[in-house]
């Protein structure tokens, strides 16, 4: 579920910031881009998250 969930997220706020950059510089939207990066950005997550332990640090006792 967490998987179906990131590239959810991943595909409406990468489409909305494609949307957004679009507009601002006077091009035309293309879906299909901002589809292809938000793929890439939430594979990048999945890598990242895999990388990072889960585990708390260790604290000293005294």
């Amino acid at each position: 579920m967490k998987y179906i969930m990131t590239i959810l997220w991943s595909v409406l706020l990468v489409s909305m910031l494609n949307y957004v950059v679009s507009s601002v510089n006077n091009v035309p939207f293309i879906l299909s881009h901002g589809l292809i990066m938000s793929i890439l950005v939430a594979i990048m997550i999945f890598i990242i998250t895999a990388i990072i332990p889960n585990e708390p640090n260790p604290t000293e006792q005294h």
